[in-house]
């Protein structure tokens, strides 16, 4: 990899949906998402039946790309860094090789018409560098306005590209001729995928899938409904949310009977997919009931991302395919990415969560805690410090803050909330009910944090000279006592000065007086 700094615009010309994402790239920081954009230009709006793309519609995505492109040229991209896909509407159109001349001609823009194989090989790469792959089998969805794709992966890799041509718009234009959708209708749309789904579903069974992950704008909009519907805050990042086919199916309910004038009305639900939401929802309720989910996982990166990720792999001699299953580690890397984008002090950090996984380890036995919230106390200890980007008083606020909203990718909600509450009090003030945010926490994760918070504290007095002193720690426990023994570099009077003023909380917490002692025993 080059350590210069690159930037690229990725353009997908959707059947919906123009949509162009430029990133920034760097050995450091990684992938770094410097602006994106969208544009509903329906470019398939009558063509699914006439397979001919609509004049006004043409007109509207050639003046909807020049835009794009002063955008990327005002954000440093090189007119050679900018790629642009066109998806199943223009694909199937007998009329493409004429919009694309025209876009090359008013443009300069080539475009490259992708087969929906080719497609969901791009989703993939974008989806796990967004939500970790499991162990197990996973299914991958993406809902799109001409066709949707399916990607059946496991350990071994990719077991199944697929690409059926069910997306929403075509699904509307074909079965849809009632406001509110008629019964009858509903039965024909469920029919048409199951038909279309049968070898996904065969290969699923198989696989023994558990999980399925969503990408797209169809998927995102039913996830913020449910949100809101349930009174929880919408517009914040879906990036690895959850929602149950019990919270879908209470959505179905109430969705589905609307007319149109009725689902405008609806919160959550973009004013520009009134009519689509309903193939869709019919589709995800197929999907929950034919692969037999509990659950569908969200994932806020799919074909442009994948086509950024694609080409940035090319481009440096690493040609990425869909057999190449070098284990992503995504969450260490999104930690490292912001952690640099905050110009943090790595050796520092990592120091510091060397010593905090010192002490989770050998105070298991009187923790308790899981080893999941082992990952998070390391995340939470190299990120501990980020905040003084911004200012160092308070800097544990700051860096709270900056976890919670930094996107980081491959971690749930509810970890990204552990991990930043666990850096909030490894500091001044202690967990407490009074602080909102912490006391809506579950049980289980309000524990985890003020062990974690404790440990980190203790840690971080550990390196309060900031000298990498404290190479090992020995831990020994009997009764209500537990006594820290420090193999160190120097004499570390100012480690242990400050370790016994930081240890209070974690005193309280483990109902344990502790001692620091210099040398192993």
């Amino acid at each position: 990899m080059t350590t210069e700094k690159l930037r690229v615009a990725a353009i997908d010309l959707g059947t919906n949906s123009f949509h162009m994402i430029i990133v920034e790239e760097s050995k450091e920081k990684g992938i770094v998402e410097i602006d994106r954009v969208k544009d509903m230009i329906c470019i398939g709006r009558g063509s699914i039946s006439t397979k001919m793309l609509d004049e006004e519609a043409m007109e509207s995505g050639i003046a909807a790309l020049k835009n794009f492109l002063i955008l990327a040229l005002q954000h440093g991209v090189a007119s050679e860094n900018v790629i642009a896909f066109a998806t199943s509407a223009i694909r199937e159109a007998k009329n493409r090789g004429d919009f694309l001349r025209r876009i090359r001609a008013e443009t300069g823009l080539k475009v490259k018409v992708i087969s929906g194989k080719e497609e969901a090989e791009f989703i993939y790469y974008g989806v796990r560098n967004a939500v970790k792959i499991g162990k197990t089998a996973d299914l991958l969805f993406d809902i799109g306005g001409g066709s949707v794709e399916f990607v059946l992966v496991d350990i071994r890799g990719v077991q199944l590209l697929e690409s059926r041509k069910i997306g929403v718009s075509r699904m509307r234009e074909r079965f849809v001729t009632t406001e509110p959708i008629a019964g009858h209708e509903i039965k024909m749309l469920e029919q048409f995928f199951a038909a279309e789904m049968v070898s996904a579903v065969e290969k699923a069974t198989e696989l023994k899938v558990t999980r399925a992950i969503a990408s797209s704008g169809t998927a995102q909009n039913i996830a913020r409904m449910i949100r809101s519907m349930n009174g929880r805050e919408s517009d914040v990042s879906l990036n690895n949310s959850t929602f149950t086919r019990k919270e879908f199916q209470a959505l179905y309910k109430v969705v589905l009977p609307l007319g149109a004038a009725e689902r405008k009305k609806v919160t959550g639900l973009d004013e520009k997919r009134v009519d689509f939401i309903v193939p869709g929802l019919i589709l995800v309720d197929m999907i929950f009931r034919l692969f037999n989910l509990e659950e569908i996982v969200i994932s806020d990166s799919a074909l442009r991302e994948g086509m950024v990720l694609h080409y940035l792999k090319s481009r440096f001699s690493t040609v990425l395919k869909p057999s190449d299953e070098e284990e992503l580690d995504i969450r260490r890397e999104s930690v490292n990415e912001l952690g640099f984008r905050c110009d943090w002090n790595r050796d520092h950090a990592e120091h510091i969560a060397g010593l905090s996984l010192q002490l989770f380890d050998k105070l298991a036995a009187v923790h308790r805690l899981e080893k999941p919230y082992r990952e998070l106390l390391e995340y939470a200890s190299l990120l501990h410090n980020i905040g003084v980007v911004i200012s160092i008083t308070a800097h544990h606020k700051h860096s709270q803050y900056i976890i919670m909203n930094g996107e980081l990718r491959g971690f749930s909600p509810s970890e990204i909330d552990v991990i930043g509450h666990v850096v909030r009090y490894h500091r001044k003030s202690q967990p407490s009910e009074k602080h909102i945010a912490y006391s809506i926490l579950k049980p289980v994760h309000k524990r985890a944090v003020d062990v974690l918070s404790g440990i980190l504290r203790l840690a971080n007095g550990l390196e309060r000279g900031h000298r990498q002193n404290v190479q090992k720690i020995s831990v020994e426990v009997k009764g209500s006592a537990i006594t820290l023994y420090l193999k160190t570099r120097y004499e570390p009077d100012i480690e242990i000065w400050a370790a016994n003023l930081l240890k209070p909380w974690l005193e309280t917490v483990l109902h344990k007086t502790i001692v620091i002692e210099y040398g192993l025993k």
